[in-house]
């Protein structure tokens, strides 16, 4: 009998091991089969801790290293750990979202010198040079040392509202320079969230001062006859009655050469203007014309007389130069074939204006002595935006929108007298 029981339970013992063996087997096939968790965070998950001097400090992943493979983790800080769990949450959600920037030590004057330098290639040279005065006149001393990611809407808008206000003896600037050192700043910002330094501009939430736009004081007919008569026989008489009857701004009329010239169509070609060298006075050279889109004048048939004329009076000049002469190809140059300074032209302008008793006349009168002609005469508001070269026929109204209401008043007269016409006494 002991051997007996010895022997079942040595049987059952067996029993039991074998069971065992197999469910741990099956535990073990079962285990190595099942997918394992990864003890690293994940990216944009993170933990909290209080740290020894009192605040509380969230770490979080915001990706790996490409080189290494290793975690890249960041800190956020708060007075409790409310706050930082707040930050943590905000920053988690920047991360799944894929809006989230890694805040950088770059300053708004380190930007501006990497934008002026790099991201300026296809800007005019004396545009280059206007936002880069205000750049270093404006933006820098008021904003140049703060960091970059830490610019917000509210300090630029105090920015801007101080540049408004008088500075000891010196004036506040108005309200147009500022709308300038504002686009400057605007464009800088706007390449910074295109190259990912910034999540968004927060230029775009400013509100900019009003503008007062200053009333244009056109020639009247009385007065175009006066200068007309007081620059016959003056060296420029063909610059200034081209500028008055085809509204060219001073650069381009001075900038204008005879291949865009058709004298048989009667058609000028206006594609480029003469500009100051940026940093060198004196210098100037051709660039592409205002917002660089070219247009097409159907110029007056006396328009196109003062040009045949003047033809003329040039080939004379280049014979009476001989080999001095310089074939530039401009339509309007000096004795000897150069461009003429569109400030010497503004600046007998001046005292041709002086004299017939219009000392606050400015050269760029005659452009807007154009204008009103145009629309007077009955011209499409569409037809005069596309001789001037403004950029929209909205800002041309805007601009002349007096002439349009003195042209509706003058409509509804018409149209007064034809009822009374019609109707009888």
């Amino acid at each position: 009998r002991p051997r007996c029981y010895e022997h079942q339970g040595r049987q059952k013992g067996s029993r039991l091991d074998g069971l065992t063996a197999l469910l741990s087997y099956q535990t073990k096939e079962e285990i190595s089969t099942m997918p394992r968790k990864s003890t690293r965070n994940a990216q944009g998950s993170g933990t909290i801790q209080q740290r020894p001097d009192g605040r509380w400090e969230a770490r979080f992943t915001v990706g790996r290293d490409p080189g290494t493979g290793k975690q890249l983790q960041r800190s956020v800080y708060g007075a409790t750990q409310k706050e930082v769990r707040q930050k943590l949450a905000q920053i988690t959600a920047s991360i799944d979202s894929g809006a989230y920037t890694t805040p950088s030590k770059m300053t708004v004057s380190q930007w501006l010198d990497t934008w002026s330098r790099d991201y300026l290639g296809s800007v005019k040279p004396f545009t280059v040079l206007n936002y880069n005065q205000h750049i270093k006149n404006h933006i820098k001393p008021a904003l140049g040392a703060v960091k970059l990611e830490a610019l917000n809407a509210h300090t630029i808008q105090g920015f801007y509202n101080s540049l408004g206000k008088p500075q000891g003896d010196k004036p506040g600037l108005s309200a147009k320079t500022v709308k300038c050192v504002h686009g400057v700043l605007h464009k800088a910002l706007s390449q910074a969230v295109k190259v990912g330094y910034l999540r968004f501009n927060p230029a775009g939430a400013c509100e900019l001062p009003r503008i007062e736009r200053k009333e244009i004081k056109p020639l009247d007919n009385e007065e175009i006859g006066a200068f007309m008569k007081a620059i016959q026989g003056h060296r420029f008489e063909a610059v200034y009655l081209v500028t008055l009857f085809t509204g060219l701004r001073r650069g381009e009329v001075c900038g204008l050469t005879w291949d865009c010239i058709d004298l048989a169509r009667g058609t000028i070609l206006v594609n480029k203007q003469l500009q100051n060298v940026p940093g060198q006075p004196g210098e100037f050279r051709l660039v592409s014309s205002k917002n660089s889109k070219g247009r097409t004048i159907t110029a007056a048939p006396f328009v196109v007389d003062v040009l045949r004329r003047h033809k003329v009076q040039q080939a004379e000049a280049r014979l009476k130069a001989g080999p001095l002469w310089k074939d530039s190809g401009f339509v309007f140059c000096n004795e000897v074939g150069d461009h003429l300074s569109p400030n010497t032209v503004y600046h007998n302008f001046k005292r041709i204006a002086a004299s017939i008793g219009l000392p606050d006349a400015r050269l760029h009168d005659l452009r807007h002595s154009y204008a009103v002609a145009s629309l007077r005469a009955g011209d499409d508001i569409k037809t005069v935006q596309g001789n001037l070269g403004h950029h929209t026929a909205s800002f041309t109204l805007d601009t002349y929108g007096h002439v349009t209401e003195e042209m509706k008043r003058a409509s509804a007269d018409r149209m007064e007298a034809f009822i009374k016409g019609i109707s009888g006494p």
